[in-house]
């Protein structure tokens, strides 16, 4: 991997609360922050908005994994899982963008794909 690439293990947020965190009770997002809890006391900040809407499959990546441990508490291990996610789907929307600009600079859909 050249230096360039984000490593999973250098995080873009922060985990503001406890370790282990306080029981998933109420996942939502604001002002960067995702909240797990409904005071909104323990969460991570640092998030992109982007990131947090980016879909696969059908699914809102941020917001499934966190709503899918409801009712448990992040342990040390699950907050850096959550971190690497996040850095992973940021990297993937980058990706994604560097590669409809090549697409548009070279015709556009479908002509960047036609050989002469």
């Amino acid at each position: 991997m050249h230096s360039g690439v984000p490593r999973l293990n250098t995080p873009i947020t922060q985990w503001h609360g406890t370790t282990p965190s306080n029981e998933v009770e109420k996942v939502t997002y604001s002002d960067k922050t995702v909240w797990i809890d409904k005071g909104q006391t323990e969460g991570f900040q640092g998030i992109p908005e982007n990131i947090w809407n980016f879909h696969i499959g059908g699914y809102q990546v941020c917001e499934k994994w966190l709503k899918d441990r409801k009712g448990r508490v992040l342990s040390a291990e699950d907050i850096t899982h959550y971190q690497k996610i996040v850095v992973a789907l940021n990297e993937t929307f980058r990706l994604m963008q560097e590669i409809d600009e090549v697409i548009e600079e070279h015709g556009g859909w479908p002509g960047a794909f036609v050989q002469d």
